[in-house]
Parts: C-alpha cells; sequence; structure tokens
C-alpha cells in the first residue's frame, strides 16, 4: 500500500510526505518543481526527504494528462492520494489567470481521473482553501455557508475543485474529503505569504506594506496543526456505505481571526527590530477578516490546533534566520 502526495515539494506537501514517512508508510511525491517561487527552497524541502527508504519522486505537471495517468500503472497498489499541488496564491492569479484554470481545474480533473483507474483507491483528499467564502461577512466561516461568491479566480478554481469532485463522488464512488485551509504558515512556508515577505523585508531594512491600513484579520494556522489534520484526514475516510455520498469538506484553521498589526507586531518582537511600516489600501481580490469554525473537524477528527501565533511567529522567524543564515 502507497500514497501519492502531489506538490510534495511544497510547504505543506513536504511535511505532510516527511511524517507520512515517518509513521512508515510508502510515499509517491509528485511536483513539477516551477518557478512561481525560488525553485531552490522547493529543492531543499525536496531533499529532505530524498534519502528515506519508501520515498519515490517523480516530476511531473499533474495538468498533463498522459503523465499523469501513467502513475496508476507504475503504482498500481495506491490507496490514497493526497493532492495539493497548486497554484497558490490570490494577487498572482490576477497577473496570470491561465496558469491558475490549468493547475488547480485541468490538474484536479488529471487527479480524479488518476484516482478512478486505481483499482485499490480507498480515499482522494484534496486541497481547498478559506478563499472560497469570498466576501462572506457571517463569521465564523462555516461549511454549511453559501460559497457561490469568490472575489478572486484562485478562489474560482478551488471551488471549481470542490463542485467537480462532488460530482465524481456521485458518479462514480469516489470517497474524498475537501480541505479549506486557512493562511498556513511556519518553518519552511512560501516565500509569498505574509510572514515570509514580512520577515525578509524587516532583516533587510525594507519597508513592509499593510493593507487595508492594517485593518485586516486572519485565521492564521500554524503548519503542525495543518499537518496533524491532513493526517487525521487520511486516516478517516467517509463512509461509503449504500445511499451515502462519499464526499465530504472541513476547515482547517486556528478557530482564532488575529489582528493584523498583533501578527506585525509578534513578528517584530521574533526579530528583534521594528519594521518599517507602509500602510496601503485593500488589494483587489483580498478579504478584510478570516475566521474557521472547525466544529466539525473537531467532531469526525479530532482536530485540536495547539500553536497560537505568539508560540509560532518566533517558531518560523528562527527557521529563517537558520535557513538564511541572518
Amino acid at each position: 500500500m502507497s500514497i501519492i502526495v502531489t506538490g510534495v515539494a511544497g510547504f505543506i506537501g513536504s511535511q505532510v510526505a516527511a511524517q507520512l514517512i515517518q509513521r512508515g508508510q510508502t510515499v509517491i511525491g509528485v511536483d513539477n518543481l516551477n518557478d512561481y517561487y525560488d525553485p531552490a527552497l522547493k529543492q531543499a524541502r525536496l531533499d529532505r526527504l530524498s534519502g528515506h527508504n519508501g520515498f519515490t519522486f517523480r516530476r511531473l505537471d499533474i495538468s498533463e494528462r498522459e503523465q499523469t495517468e501513467s502513475l496508476a500503472v507504475e503504482f498500481p497498489d495506491v490507496t490514497e492520494i493526497v493532492h495539493l499541488a497548486a497554484q497558490a496564491g490570490v494577487r498572482y492569479s490576477l497577473e496570470n489567470p491561465f496558469a491558475y484554470v490549468q493547475t488547480n481545474v485541468m490538474g484536479h480533473l488529471c487527479m480524479m481521473e488518476l484516482a478512478r483507474r486505481l483499482s485499490k483507491l480507498r480515499h482522494f483528499v484534496y486541497a481547498s482553501s478559506s478563499s472560497v467564502y469570498g466576501g462572506n461577512t457571517e463569521l465564523p466561516f462555516s461549511v454549511d455557508q453559501r460559497v457561490d461568491r469568490p472575489v478572486s479566480l484562485y478562489a474560482a478554481t478551488k471551488r471549481s475543485d470542490e463542485l467537480m469532485t462532488h460530482c465524481y463522488a456521485h458518479l462514480f464512488g469516489l470517497p474524498s474529503t475537501g480541505l479549506r485551509f486557512f493562511t498556513v504558515y511556519g518553518p519552511w512556508g512560501r516565500p509569498d505569504m505574509s510572514a515570509f515577505i514580512f520577515t525578509k523585508a524587516i532583516f533587510e531594512g525594507r519597508p513592509i506594506r499593510i493593507f487595508n491600513n492594517g485593518d485586516m484579520r486572519r485565521d492564521f494556522t500554524y503548519i503542525d496543526d495543518i499537518v496533524a489534520g491532513v493526517l487525521a484526514v487520511i486516516d478517516s475516510p467517509p463512509d461509503t456505505a449504500e445511499g451515502a455520498l462519499p464526499n465530504r469538506v472541513y476547515n482547517l484553521g486556528n478557530h482564532r481571526s488575529e489582528p493584523l498589526m498583533r501578527f506585525v507586531e509578534l513578528i517584530e518582537e521574533a526579530c528583534g527590530r521594528e519594521a518599517i511600516r507602509e500602510f496601503a489600501e485593500m488589494q483587489q481580490g483580498d478579504v478584510k477578516e478570516t475566521y474557521a469554525d472547525i466544529g466539525p473537524a473537531q467532531r469526525d477528527l479530532g482536530f485540536e490546533p495547539r500553536v497560537s501565533i505568539e508560540d509560532g511567529i518566533p517558531r518560523f522567524v528562527s527557521w529563517y534566520r537558520d535557513y538564511h543564515k541572518v
């Protein structure tokens, strides 16, 4: 039995794969190592996995149908897919919309078609996003709320993934679970995320841009809590009993909506210096506040986030200092 993890050189994918390997499971990692951000960071994450027994890497683009479907022939004993590969980032979707449809929609379809060809598959787990809540103002965000009013193309592609997966669960009985991640941060994080951007700028003595004049709140979720949630989901496939639709969606967040300025202050404290602050208007495609209702994940999965930003931010800055030799 083995597990395919897509986006294995990514922030979340690399750490999910590491935990799966640690508990003795065989992982087939898939990534195209694109240059959306520094490929050296992706390679460094991958290098941490490559020396382990039970890890196999395949470099391919999941939106290339023939390449992706060939995995069913090469690895017929796969029992789970953890599909985390995506074109990430809300703001970049304004610049390169085609990349989002190609990777997030076509790539997702190719992964579901792969899942259909794996006769031993028990569970298809995939990454959605808190961005699907769009401009919702009812807080906290619940999986029972409407999510048909996205404010970014990125969000629209992620909602498309959820709808397509629902369809495959209905038509083909594909056991599937989607995960709406809320602002994940921590060691080995993405350079386009706020924790990384702010920390880098502070150490380099450059200004940080704070949107909506700082009047924003986010449900910041530490990477270890996200990984624990993903593993709990993998181990809990949906009910496939006759008449039950084997398809679910959960929020994975910290269940705390933190002021952005508190987040900035904690980064300043961990860096040991003040930021040069530049305030700006709200960016297109952005939202003012996020806040996850994690009740269903607590009930069904035993999901309990443990790391506050007071603990998580110093851990991230410590990793940043070490990785960049600051």
